[in-house]
């Protein structure tokens, strides 16, 4: 684990990021392009020259000799979202203590993230949570070898309170900062834990914003093989919750799911989205579509809340969420099914997938993968 976080953060050019290492792919991955995932902005890149330089590729002999040493000790601090959160780590991938500060009470307001009611949000409990992080872990700043931040993909509104954070503790007690790519970070967490996970490996990565399928090679060295080309998973749960009249106190998803045990998942017959394509994308727009008119067609009124909806009511609505979440989930499964079939062309060797457990099942098993 050791070596796992020390490549990591000694990999500090971000503002010069290596070329791609290019891939001789068979004639049946031609359609394929490999795309590295790794930032092409920050929230950093308007920020003083000063503290930027701080990220130099000058530093890296300096913070590879650092980052040897048993001792290391690292702050995450993360705010891409709607939540705001803290951790330190050691060098071993032990948490020495993780915080997190949710904004539940503004997911249910607004009927999910406002992004600027989410930053001033951030801002209120940003130094309460680093400092909670460090006094769970025993430690002060001095103790710190570095400062870690998200720095994207996310809300940049939201991104620059915890960049702020990171450069005011990194500036006080002289400390490198390492800019971390949010879904790279989903990517490699699984590490933390799992000794036996190693490169190569796929990841299927989730987040309200992006779905991604990768074929992680080596630390900053991925193919990417589907994306998402309109909105994500996590928009459509969120959208769909909303329309529904749920609760959005704990975000779409889970106010969704709950709903959908009710329902009959065959009673609305929704088009699996892109048939058509043979590749590994992911699009939802379309159904979020045909969601959107089932529940005109229904006379589904969203200002009513679940909580008050009569019994037929609440059955057409257990119904649409039961008929949308089987099609939101078939999607992944097929994509993944496709991506995994790509990626032992290139990597016959691939024994892992790093995702959720419950939403892939039925791919894992058909091509005998374990999972993380």
């Amino acid at each position: 684990m050791l070596s796992s976080l020390s490549s990591t953060i000694s990999r500090l050019n971000l503002f010069y990021p290596k070329p791609s290492i290019p891939y001789s792919l068979s004639s049946c991955l031609k359609t394929l392009k490999p795309q590295p995932i790794i930032p092409r902005w920050s929230p950093l890149h308007s920020l003083s020259t000063h503290s930027t330089s701080r990220l130099s590729t000058s530093l890296k002999p300096q913070f590879e000799t650092l980052v040897s040493k048993d001792d290391l000790v690292v702050l995450g601090i993360e705010t891409s979202c709607d939540d705001t959160a803290a951790a330190v780590v050691r060098g071993n991938g032990e948490i020495l203590s993780q915080v997190v500060s949710s904004q539940a009470d503004l997911l249910a307001k607004y009927g999910g993230v406002a992004p600027k009611m989410a930053e001033e949000a951030h801002s209120q409990v940003i130094d309460q949570v680093v400092q909670e992080a460090l006094d769970k872990a025993n430690l002060t700043a001095t103790n710190l070898s570095a400062v870690a931040v998200t720095i994207g993909p996310g809300l940049s509104l939201c991104l620059r309170v915890g960049v702020r954070k990171a450069r005011k503790l990194a500036g006080s007690f002289n400390l490198p900062i390492i800019g971390i790519h949010h879904m790279e970070a989903h990517a490699l967490v699984a590490r933390l834990i799992e000794r036996e996970l190693q490169f190569p490996f796929m990841a299927l990565l989730i987040s309200g914003g992006h779905n991604l399928l990768i074929l992680a090679h080596d630390l900053g060295h991925y193919i990417q093989l589907g994306t998402t080309i309109d909105d994500a998973i996590g928009e459509a749960y969120d959208k769909t919750a909303k329309w529904l009249g749920l609760d959005m106190s704990r975000s779409g998803g889970p106010a969704l799911e709950e709903l959908a045990r009710e329902g009959d998942a065959e009673s609305i017959k929704f088009s699996t989205p892109m048939k058509q394509h043979k590749d590994c994308n992911f699009s939802y727009a379309g159904l979020k579509t045909q969601v959107r008119l089932a529940i005109e067609s229904k006379n589904i009124n969203a200002e009513i809340p679940i909580s008050s909806a009569s019994s037929q009511d609440r059955r057409s609505r257990a119904d649409i969420a039961a008929s949308f979440q089987r099609v939101a989930v078939l999607h992944l499964e097929e994509r993944c099914d496709r991506a995994i079939e790509w990626a032992r062309k290139i990597e016959p060797s691939i024994k892992h997938l790093v995702t959720c457990l419950a939403i892939l099942k039925f791919c894992l098993l058909h091509h005998n993968l374990l999972i993380y």
